[in-house]
């Protein structure tokens, strides 16, 4: 089954790289503006659905896998970095399921292109979650411990940066 995903997964790479490595005029002062006019990702390469079905698997996987599964589907996000940016999940964090879907991509991510970006989606998650009343620590420190505790780039491991959301 992963090495099916991991197949999908490459040609969805491949599908959304141009929209990905598409440059950005920094100079023109509506890129933002522009940017988050623009349909996402997926769905501008004409493969949102696949995208979809294919997410949702890597994620149940992730979810019910060993840690060698989730160690692979981690790589696979590194991997396929136009995947990794261009795929995602459109719906709020309004649920404990919900909620803990979004937490699951970020673990298989396993922060992501910027652990920075990643913290900052983490944060407006856990907002989100809070203002609809889910109890988040149940939420984090299950998903937390699926996650990788390897410090990739200085500022924590993605364990510990969800254990660090856990309200006291």
């Amino acid at each position: 089954m992963l090495d099916d995903l991991a197949d999908r997964v490459s040609r969805l790479d491949r599908a959304i790289a141009p929209i990905a490595n598409r440059p950005v005029d920094l100079a023109d002062p509506e890129w933002a503006d522009r940017l988050r006019a623009e349909p996402p990702a997926a769905e501008q390469a004409g493969v949102a659905d696949e995208a979809a079905v294919v997410l949702a698997a890597l994620l149940t996987l992730y979810a019910e896998g060993d840690e060698s599964t989730r160690t692979a589907i981690r790589g696979l996000f590194r991997k396929h970095r136009s995947f990794q940016w261009g795929v995602g999940m459109s719906f709020p964090a309004d649920t404990a399921e919900r909620f803990r879907r979004q937490l699951l991509l970020l673990s298989a991510r396993d922060q992501g292109l910027d652990t920075r970006d990643e913290i900052l989606t983490l944060t407006e998650l856990c907002r989100e979650a809070r203002a609809a009343g889910v109890a988040l620590g149940p939420v984090l420190r299950e998903v937390a411990e699926l996650s990788s505790d390897v410090d990739r780039y200085g500022m924590g491991s993605m364990r510990q940066i969800l254990l660090r959301c856990v309200p006291e």
